[in-house]
């Protein structure tokens, strides 16, 4: 099985879902809940829990929170990497769901905005692994210099390379055609239908997908409830695969990274599109139906 380097955030999530309606300038009850977090970092746990090969590379803080997901990692099975920031803490995400089930999220990336080159061991960089980046690698100006480090280094040893656009506001912040020119060289190109549409302007995901081609040979977009698609430059149409049923939802953050990491292994061995959709579908919803961004041991 190909070895997969996740280079990306490391966050400790803090998760607000309201009972009821938020009432503004006043008290909502809400049930809270702290775990592990950061897009990169979800993604490599599900990853090595589903079998694979893993490293993750990130940067925490000197302090316990750091700590413990250092060690979570570890019990995962992921080979982590991380550095320690002795300034900076570890990334924290506080993550507000209303009662109907909408998610806002309040981020503070710390040591993750110091991710430097330096930070990227050179032994894992070779030929016949694979390389995912987290978008918000590349967003936050701080991480983007390793990110691109990181893209360098894999081109240069022959690794595939995917990467998910991350989040939607911050991308559009970042701007598209700054992202499409750090990502070049891309195989794979992860996004939701929101991101997708910040990076082409059209608001149907089977149009931005043609559209993105022009960047990446493959694209894949995430439609929550509506399942994802596939689409490679010269398909007369996308691959569309329908979501998986849930009994259940109890928290939908990190679904999207459960998706990419229950699609990538069955990429990266060659199976159809479909399959490889069906895998990701299958862990997106595995992820809804239990609470906390990372799976449970």
């Amino acid at each position: 099985m190909t070895r997969v380097v996740v280079v990306g955030d490391l966050m400790t999530d803090a998760v607000a879902r309201a009972r009821y309606a938020l009432a503004r300038a006043s008290d909502t009850p809400a049930i809270v809940t702290m775990h592990g977090g950061g897009s990169g970092a979800n993604i490599a746990s599900w990853l090595a829990v589903e079998g694979a090969e893993v490293a993750f590379i990130g940067r925490r803080g000197a302090d316990i929170t750091g700590r413990n997901r250092d060690m979570e990692l570890m019990g995962y099975g992921v080979d982590a990497r991380l550095v320690m920031d002795p300034e900076r803490p570890t990334g924290t995400c506080v993550v507000l769901v209303t009662h109907k089930g909408e998610r806002t999220m309040l981020s503070d990336p710390g040591a993750n905005a110091a991710l430097s080159s330096e930070d990227l061991p050179r032994d894992l960089f070779n030929g016949g692994g694979h390389l995912h980046l987290s978008g918000y690698t590349l967003i936050n100006e701080g991480s983007r210099d390793a990110g691109m480090a990181a893209l360098d280094m894999a081109r240069r040893s022959g690794m595939s390379i995917s990467v998910d656009c991350s989040s939607s506001a911050p991308l559009e912040r970042t701007g598209a055609e700054p992202f499409l020119e750090w990502t070049n060289g891309a195989k794979l190109l992860f996004a939701n239908a929101d991101q997708a549409r910040v990076l082409t302007g059209r608001d149907e995901p089977e149009a931005a997908a043609k559209v993105l081609t022009a960047w990446f040979p493959q694209v894949v977009i995430k439609m929550n409830a509506d399942g994802a698609l596939w689409y490679t430059n010269g398909r007369p149409d996308p691959v569309h695969v329908a979501a998986e049923p849930v009994d259940r939802i109890i928290d939908g953050t990190g679904a999207g990274d459960a998706f990419c990491a229950g699609f990538l292994p069955s990429w990266l061995e060659g199976k159809p599109p479909a399959e490889s959709l069906s895998a990701g579908c299958r862990l997106a919803a595995k992820a809804i139906a239990h609470l906390g961004a990372r799976p449970r041991l």
